[in-house]
């Protein structure tokens, strides 16, 4: 379906204050190809009677959810990022192992925010897991996967995946937590999922993340890119809030925080760079 300028701009300004996703006009296209399922599935007419559908119809919040879910992109795999991994598990965390060893809580909170189907969460557990027998013997880990989209988190609890995701996984970790069956499945071991919880949110609404608490690391890769500088500002002051004193908050590989927020100071390790408190 094709949009008029004015009915793109009604759209983008409804999604926008719905969770904080600005669509600048070199994406109505995009916009455009996605909006015409959601009419088709409702037996909207147009963008009019879909909105008001979304507005005041019955089963608003579940149409609502539906079309967040065709609006976001969920490119994800395991072990996606190398050297943020890296300088987690050789420096960061054996860091804040010490910090925390040294007033007797043996807890590491980590927060991946706009988890998509897991991948992310995942890949933590795992290299966590293999520091239970060392540095985090006798500790507890916690892990959150949260999202705004309720089907990649359904995906996420299942802990079920195809070989595109887990290309990037090293053999030793392939082997010891995944179950490869027919048809290229790979089943993850109960053993890691049982370390992570999904839950549902959206980053623009501050009620909920203002619960977000306590957490010595947070993970928010390539979803900053989907919002304008003004609800980046304030996502991310939230995440700046609910870090840690000494803990660390990291992006994608091509994002920044230039120009967003200046409390963060930048730590670079080979490769690339994280925020600290």
């Amino acid at each position: 379906m094709k949009l008029s300028d004015k009915d793109f701009e009604i759209l983008r300004d409804f999604i926008y204050n719905h969770c904080g996703m600005y669509f600048h006009a070199s994406k109505k296209y995009f916009l455009e190809s996605r909006i015409a399922r959601r009419l088709e599935a409702t037996k909207c007419s147009d963008i009019h009677g879909y909105l008001g559908h979304l507005k005041g119809g019955v089963g608003k919040a579940e149409e609502l959810t539906k079309l967040l879910n065709e609006i976001t992109t969920n490119e994800t795999c395991f072990f996606r990022n190398p050297p943020q991994l890296k300088a987690l598990e050789n420096v960061f965390l054996p860091e804040i192992v010490a910090t925390k060893g040294k007033i007797g809580f043996r807890k590491i909170r980590i927060w991946s925010a706009g988890s998509s189907s897991g991948e992310e969460a995942y890949t933590m557990a795992m290299m966590l897991l293999e520091k239970r027998s060392t540095i985090l013997k006798d500790w507890i880990i916690e892990i959150v996967g949260t999202d705004i989209s309720e089907s990649v988190l359904a995906q996420a609890r299942e802990g079920i995946y195809n070989s595109y995701s887990v290309r990037n996984t090293p053999d030793f970790y392939l082997k010891k937590y995944f179950r490869e069956e027919t048809g290229g499945r790979f089943l993850l071991s109960p053993d890691v999922k049982k370390l992570v919880s999904f839950s549902h949110l959206n980053l623009y609404e501050d009620s909920k993340m203002v619960f977000m608490k306590s957490f010595d690391f947070i993970f928010c890769a390539n979803v900053l890119i989907y919002f304008d500088l003004a609800s980046k500002t304030k996502v991310v002051q939230h995440f700046y809030n609910n870090l840690q004193p000494y803990g660390y908050f990291f992006v994608g590989q091509s994002e920044s925080l230039h120009g967003v927020n200046d409390k963060f100071k930048t730590v670079h390790f080979p490769g690339g760079f994280a925020y600290k408190k």
